[in-house]
């Protein structure tokens, strides 16, 4: 297909899931997914079919859209909320209780979409990346993350809340146009950032290559493609080996062999995963130690949320 053609595809799309009504739109990600994933079968040796854990039931976590397995802190998870909600970051657990609430002080949730944790400018830490990436039309020029080092619980402080006065910023652009995005990654061997397109098929993949100066507007140059569209969360394995992408009714999974780049991983085709379709699942995470991962949804009034857990065969 042309690029004038992909154009008017992609623009046919948003002003489609703009104008539709919400059962429309399931039927727009349905008829998406179908298309994902012909000729493919679901790979169910690998891992095995969802648990539920804790059912979500606090009120804060309302539109759920990022998910990070911790590891300073084992056993629990970071998520926040998108757009127009409160700039706060919220260390759960495997029941989905908020252990503790923290703010980054000074920023705004335009439309944060994507949490993970990876490697940064201090060797040997780790950090929590905060992705303001979302752009449902395609009409700001310039995406942020904000990146910190991983807080450590203490169980038993009185504090509500804490603050994060000590982040960085990094502000940057896509290389091509102004476009939706919900998804990254942090490639932990050389700690660059891979960002995936949402609405477009297939998805676009932008790399934004590590830099220790956080006071420059960046450039995430795009550099391929990857044959799925509705890209909502993904994952990077802590050793850099796995990689996870999930749409909104898939998991897709890809293995990266010794000296390979991401960009020649995906070129071919992802595993489809045993996934249980959730009402708008946007999350996605490893284990810390790799024996399977999670997935969490948005709270819908008429259903019942959980976070599921998929384990490694």
């Amino acid at each position: 297909m042309s690029g004038f053609l992909r154009l008017v595809n992609f623009a046919a799309i948003v002003l489609l899931m703009s104008f539709c009504t919400r059962n429309e739109r399931e039927q727009v990600k349905s008829e998406l997914s179908k298309k994902e994933l012909r000729g493919t079968s679901i790979q169910d040796t690998l891992f095995a079919k969802g648990k539920e854990l804790g059912a979500l039931k606090n009120k804060k976590l309302n539109e759920v859209s990022g998910l990070a397995a911790s590891v300073a802190n084992p056993g629990m998870l970071w998520t926040h909320n998108d757009s127009g909600n409160d700039a706060e970051v919220y260390l759960i657990d495997l029941e989905t209780n908020i252990k503790q609430t923290y703010v980054l002080k000074g920023v705004s949730n335009r439309d944060w979409e994507e949490i993970a944790l990876g490697p940064g400018p201090e060797p040997g830490a780790q950090y929590v990346y905060v992705g303001d990436i979302g752009d449902n039309m395609a009409i700001h020029k310039f995406k942020y993350i904000y990146r910190f080092r991983e807080p450590v619980y203490k169980s038993g402080t009185d504090k509500a809340k804490i603050d994060i006065t000590d982040f960085e910023t990094i502000a940057f652009s896509l290389s091509d146009e102004r476009r939706d995005t919900e998804a990254f990654v942090v490639d932990p061997e050389t700690r660059d950032i891979y960002i995936i397109s949402k609405w477009k098929s297939p998805s676009d993949l932008y790399r934004l290559k590590y830099s220790n100066s956080t006071h420059d507007t960046l450039i995430a140059e795009h550099i391929g493609t990857l044959p799925i569209s509705t890209v909502v969360a993904a994952d990077f394995s802590r050793d850099g080996t796995e990689l996870l992408v999930k749409t909104y009714n898939s998991v897709f999974y890809w293995k990266r062999s010794a000296n390979t780049s991401v960009l020649t991983m995906l070129q071919k085709p992802g595993t489809p995963l045993p996934y249980r379709r959730e009402p708008q699942g946007e999350a996605v995470t490893w284990s810390t130690n790799g024996n399977g991962f999670y997935t969490l949804s948005e709270q819908k009034k008429r259903e019942q949320v959980h976070l599921m857990f998929y384990e490694r065969k």
